[in-house]
């Protein structure tokens, strides 16, 4: 239609409506910023944080993802921060981290009413 804005979507990788926790260790730091993730894909996650951390932060995100026994590191850098969030992009992840992205993916879409 005239006058009308299509949004288009830019993201290479869908994305799944999650919630749990994460803490996020800024690279060359031990502090520990606690975070919930709300969505995640093989490509990155969105969290919440009360304290936002600037654009291209290198950091560490460290999920214990529903199943997982053990929290697992994953290499992201922060792509995005306003408004109580931010996007982080994951770096280079191994096949565990990518199995368990996937599995919260579908449990996720599972639990979501059609």
């Amino acid at each position: 239609m005239p006058g009308h804005r299509i949004a288009v979507e830019k993201r290479r990788h869908e994305r799944a409506r999650v919630d749990f926790a994460v803490e996020l260790v800024v690279k060359g730091s031990d502090a520990r910023l606690p975070a919930r993730a709300r969505d995640v894909s093989v490509g990155g996650m969105q969290v919440e944080a009360a304290t936002l951390l600037p654009v291209s932060t290198e950091v560490m995100a460290h999920v214990t993802f529903p199943g997982e026994k053990r929290p697992l590191a994953m290499p992201a850098v922060v792509r995005w921060a306003r408004d109580g969030g931010m996007g982080l992009q994951f770096g280079l992840l191994g096949a565990r981290e990518t199995h368990a992205i996937t599995e919260a993916m579908s449990a996720a879409e599972r639990q979501t009413p059609a």
